[in-house]
């Protein structure tokens, strides 16, 4: 057999999936497995968005459609950002994605190529950097602490520019730390992007999911001038339980638009056509769904939080968004790959690795799954810290 490309040496596996699927092979064997690894709600899609595709269906959308999305999605998400986030989009600077991680995927290759720098604050989504380099690029990690809510700082921001910088990702609210940047946090991080002229990407999506008065400012909207150097990659599984779905969007300069839909006109073509009626059903519908889940996902991670802070050894942070804890661990002396190959071995319970998003000390826990489960797998776990703590 010829040698595979290089490039995929340099990558390694989802450790999230891998989690995922392990946890799911051991159910599948019977065993009573409490999994916290999938960033994936637990409710079904609301009724309306799903009403919406089975009508789709109905009136023959299922044919080819336009590579860069249905003209009325790309109007309805245009729509949402300027009224939502005061981002001042049309139809043709919208992209319809096969969910976000496509739109970020092809805004890499677009913008990205040997010799080209881009910025990912630590911890991050563990598909950043691989991202990055698959593209041929290169990262350039910048570690941040609990002490610093896991935020980078204008400062860090500037000190890691050089002249190789093309672009800097940017999350709130994060996963997988849940922290949310101040309005007056990314003003300051703006006008850093705006003062040394690189390309921002701000990943939102996770955006609608915030707790305790926590606010939501797009990068694009700190200035009329950070506005220009803004892309923007969102999509609708974890705001509207459309995971499977697959429809993300990435809204950018027409010229980048342009660049990224030529990319997916080469790869996937069009989102799945019927699943787009969906999606525009979501953002044009009823968002009495999204309050709904967000009611749910506030009481799971008080009792969450209460439970991981009383625990021996652990030290978490209260997240301001999303649906993860992420927990330092460094006082118990393990790293995380062995804490949690011991933890779902011994007590099965299943949680993703702090070395998947450049965290060693830290363990992420998802509290995207019911109560029983979090009560039930928080009791496992706080035995097997007690057994080694």
């Amino acid at each position: 057999m010829k040698k595979l490309a290089s490039r995929i040496e340099q990558v390694p596996a989802s450790l999230t999936l891998a989690i995922a699927a392990k946890a799911k092979a051991m159910r599948a064997e019977g065993i009573d497995v409490c999994s916290f690894s999938a960033g994936e709600p637990d409710f079904d899609t609301p009724k309306h968005i799903v009403e919406a595709a089975k009508v789709a269906l109905d009136q023959g959308k299922t044919r080819y459609g336009a590579a860069a999305g249905e003209p009325q999605l790309r109007a309805a998400i245009a729509q949402k950002l300027q009224t939502d986030n005061q981002l001042c989009y049309g139809a043709e600077n919208i992209v319809v994605t096969n969910g976000g991680k496509q739109s970020l995927f092809n805004l890499m290759l677009a913008m990205i190529e040997p010799g080209d720098e881009v910025i990912i604050p630590a911890p991050y989504w563990l598909s950043y950097p691989e991202m990055v380099k698959l593209a041929g690029g290169t990262p350039v990690i910048v570690p941040t602490s609990v002490d610093s809510r896991f935020k980078i700082t204008p400062e860090q921001l500037r000190h890691a520019i050089t002249p190789n910088t093309k672009l800097f990702i940017f999350n709130s609210p994060s996963n997988p730390t849940g922290m949310v940047y101040t309005p007056d946090e990314v003003r300051a991080i703006a006008s850093v992007v705006v003062e040394t002229g690189i390309w921002v990407v701000s990943d939102e999506i996770y955006e609608k999911i915030l707790y305790d008065n926590a606010a939501h400012l797009s990068i694009g909207a700190a200035s009329p001038e950070s506005y220009e150097y803004t892309i923007v990659s969102s999509g609708f599984a974890k705001t509207y339980a459309m995971t499977g779905w697959r429809v993300g969007f990435l809204a950018a300069p027409p010229a980048i638009a342009q660049a990224v839909s030529k990319i997916q006109g080469h790869s996937t073509s069009n989102v799945c056509t019927f699943a787009q009626y969906g999606a525009i059903a979501a953002y044009q519908g009823s968002q009495a769904c999204v309050h709904d889940m967000l009611a749910a996902f506030t009481q799971r991670r008080q009792v969450m939080y209460d439970y991981l802070n009383a625990m021996p050894g652990i030290a978490c942070p209260q997240p301001d968004g999303a649906f993860y804890m992420f927990a330092d661990i460094s006082k118990l002396g393990m790293k995380s790959l062995d804490f949690c190959n011991g933890l779902l071995d011994a007590h099965q319970v299943a949680a993703v690795p702090g070395i998947a998003f450049g965290a060693n000390d830290c363990i992420r826990f998802s509290y995207a799954t019911d109560m029983e489960t979090i009560r039930k797998g928080m009791e496992r776990l706080e035995a097997y810290v007690r057994s080694i703590a």
